[in-house]
């Protein structure tokens, strides 16, 4: 049975009797966009290596952006960021939880009327379809349950809280359907392929469409389909220069792991790297069966397909054994391939990009006015279609708050309170002070990144990508002081901007601008941490 009701088809069906003034049916020709999201999945250790037929069908077909980013490497900081194309100082969701404002009522009242999706649906006429996972804590009692439909979706099928592969609720268009284990009917990455494909069988043909597709894949519990338990046997963790290696000049959260790691360690890592792998093969085949159905419709040719993740993920890098949250490019760099109308295929990308950018260049793409929005983030649509002329950002502000508990976890109690995220070998992944701020930046002349952490050290990061890509050596110590007093004033502009004030030239920008007064104002790095009492 298809899972869209019955209503929509019969909606549907009345669509084609639509007529113009004229007497003649209307054909809109504005451009459909597709947004497949997946959960964790990383670029840097391969993440994209098991999906042939996805780098086949959009990478060869249109472009990668080979560096692509998110602001906050964990969940619903990152979406947050997705939908509303602002930076999490901005939209104040800082963490998984409702406090944090994951999907808190706060949330769906300042932020989610002015999604891009929100604006599509009533500024530009979109029908708006969206399935799978939305925000970590969506369906949460305390903010109105699955009965909450945001504002801006036309057919809404939001995964309750965190992803799942079987045995899970749906929110279908508010109300509860509830899933078991059998995997024709339930396995959720079918489920959403199904779903999409009923979608582009019965939406109206007489409106542009705009859908997002939320995976599970590849967060864990990483459960594959059956027909893929068995691949990629031989397949283990990268063992790159920073595997399994002590973070020297780190943050003590980073110290803090044991190196080397344990025997077990490494076999959870790498089963889980496999796990991780294996769930993607059915990302694979919803991206195949997506494709064709749109050539199928005659709509794939004015169709732009958008495919990336909310963070990526390490296995193992200076001994973490497997999370997000961290600075590091493993953690913040996410795949983005694009194909659509205009972009020549099998092309790559070396601008700066960030996952701000989704929702301002989609709203580009639909034909709306973009300085009518708050986005902090900029419209990619130059850089698909190749205007060489474009002056585009060459830098970011990455930024995450760190969680903790306020007593000592149970497992490790010499480590006190404040830490979060711990393995049974009591290495931890997250702390309160884990609460960092950096510009990453990509210029012609540097690759650089510069953190500051919120702690009683105020604990200075800085690496030289060009000449240490896998981010070893700390270099605060050591690069000249007058690069590190033009980042902290940057990060510190940075920390406080909004919309266009996010998109001023960058420290090595020839429209950049330092007045070392400035440093000690008092709109210095700290008063711009982003905490509880902010929301």
């Amino acid at each position: 049975m298809s899972p869209l009701p019955a209503v929509v088809r019969g909606l549907a069906l009345a669509a084609l009797l639509v007529l113009s003034p004229a007497g003649a049916t209307r054909r809109v020709r504005r451009p459909n966009v597709v947004l497949i999201l997946t959960d964790d999945q990383d670029v840097c250790l391969g993440g994209m290596t098991p999906l042939k037929k996805t780098n086949a069908l959009i990478a060869q077909m249109g472009m990668t952006f080979l560096n692509a980013y998110v602001p906050s490497a964990l969940c619903c900081p990152s979406r947050a960021s997705i939908l509303t194309g602002k930076y999490p100082h901005n939209h104040h969701v800082v963490n998984n939880t409702l406090e944090g404002n994951c999907s808190s009522k706060l949330w769906q009242k300042i932020q989610e009327p002015y999604t891009f999706p929100a604006l599509l649906k009533t500024m530009c006429g979109y029908q708006t379809f969206f399935a799978g996972k939305y925000l970590n804590e969506y369906g949460a009692e305390d903010a109105g349950g699955v009965g909450h439909v945001p504002p801006g979706w036309s057919f809404w099928y939001a995964l309750e809280k965190n992803s799942k592969y079987y045995n899970y609720t749906l929110s279908v268009n508010g109300k509860a359907r509830r899933h078991g284990e059998n995997y024709s009917v339930d396995y959720l990455t079918d489920v959403l392929a199904n779903m999409s494909l009923d979608f582009l069988e019965y939406k109206s043909n007489f409106e542009p469409f705009f859908m997002m597709i939320s995976t599970p894949a590849p967060h864990s519990p990483w459960t594959a389909a059956p027909q893929y338990t068995n691949s990629f046997q031989n397949v283990s963790a990268p063992r790159n220069s920073n595997f399994n290696i002590h973070g020297k000049n780190k943050h003590w959260l980073i110290r803090q792991a044991k190196t080397p790691m344990t025997n077990s360690s490494i076999q959870f890592l790498d089963d889980a790297y496999r796990k991780r792998w294996q769930t993607l093969l059915s990302v694979d085949d919803l991206v195949e069966k997506l494709v064709k159905k749109l050539e199928l419709n005659g709509e794939l040719d004015n169709t732009y397909i958008f495919y990336t993740s909310d963070n990526g993920f390490h296995t193992g890098q200076f001994s973490l054994p497997i999370d997000k949250r961290q600075l590091y490019e493993f953690d913040i760099k996410v795949p983005l391939l694009v194909r659509g109308p205009g972009i020549k295929p099998n092309q790559t990308n070396k601008m700066l990009v960030a996952n701000i950018d989704l929702g301002p260049t989609i709203l580009d793409i639909a034909g709306y006015d973009l300085n009518k929005t708050q986005m902090d983030g900029m419209s990619l649509l130059p850089l698909l279609r190749g205007d060489k002329n474009e002056t585009w950002r060459s830098d970011f502000l990455v930024e995450y708050q760190g969680e903790g508990y306020n007593g000592s976890d149970p497992t490790c109690p010499g480590l006190g309170p404040g830490v979060t995220q711990c393995f049974p070998d009591c290495v931890c992944e997250d702390s309160y002070n884990n609460t960092y701020a950096c510009v990453r930046t990509l210029s012609a002349s540097w690759d650089l990144q510069y953190c500051e952490f919120d702690d009683r050290e105020v604990f200075v990061e800085v690496y030289n990508l060009t000449a240490d890509p896998h981010q070893i050596n700390n270099i605060a110590k050591t690069i000249d002081q007058e690069i590190l007093e033009k980042m902290n004033y940057r990060l510190m502009m940075l920390q406080s901007c909004s919309g266009a004030t996010c998109r001023t030239p960058g420290v090595f920008d020839p429209g950049y601008r330092f007045d070392p007064r400035l440093m000690f104002s008092n709109h210095g790095i700290r008063a711009r941490r982003f905490s509880a009492q902010s929301l």
